[in-house]
């Protein structure tokens, strides 16, 4: 791939204007989005509790406990501790931004952007979406599967993917939210996978 081979200034620009056209282009979709994604009992489906539950930092917790404790190697278990630390690290921000940005979700509004003062509540996120935290924890989890088993990427990705419209089709979330979050979930896993990643791992593509 280019993207791959380019110098790192070329490849953060790169990936810098994908981001801000990928979310530019879900904001300008939010409202389409909204009136015609919607499928209000996703939850109640087999799939759909499947990808809630890759947004649910509890179970990453686990499974990068258990992954630990499978692993008698350093390698292994630094991996671990990235499966464990980068998407509690991306919920903690998904919770400064919400206080930041303070949008509320789609539901209570009819679809309609809402940002609550800063005067009301200032420390609570409750009722804030932007972003998702769901979608910010399972992109980073998931992105650090994809650097771990890097041929099995497409399906960890997916994944993500999937939990991000599970949540628009829930109504939880506008578009433009679920987008910040993977962009946000995976900026930060490709951050400390740089820089805390075992030496003998080969750079993802």
């Amino acid at each position: 791939m280019e993207l791959a081979h380019s110098t790192p200034g070329r490849r953060t620009l790169l990936l810098g204007l994908g981001a801000a056209t990928l979310v530019l282009t879900a904001s300008l979709a939010d409202s389409w989005a909204f009136a015609h994604l919607s499928l209000p009992s996703v939850y109640d489906q087999g799939w759909g509790r499947l990808l809630r539950t890759l947004g649910y930092l509890p179970f990453w917790l686990l499974v990068g406990f258990a992954f630990y404790r499978s692993t008698t190697t350093p390698s292994g278990r630094r991996q671990a501790m990235l499966l464990m630390g980068t998407p509690t690290l991306s919920g903690a921000l998904s919770e400064l931004f919400k206080l930041l940005v303070r949008r509320e979700r789609p539901s209570p509004n009819a679809g309609l952007y809402v940002f609550r003062a800063f005067s009301d509540r200032p420390f609570s996120t409750a009722g804030f979406g932007m972003p998702s935290g769901d979608v910010i924890v399972a992109f980073a989890a998931c992105t650090i599967l994809a650097r771990v088993w890097p041929r099995t990427r497409v399906l960890w990705y997916g994944l993500a993917v999937g939990c991000a419209i599970a949540r628009v089709l829930s109504r939880a979330h506008f578009l433009s939210d679920v987008a910040v979050a993977g962009i946000l979930g995976w900026v930060v896993a490709d951050q400390l996978w740089k820089r805390f990643a075992p030496p003998s791992t080969a750079p993802a593509t």
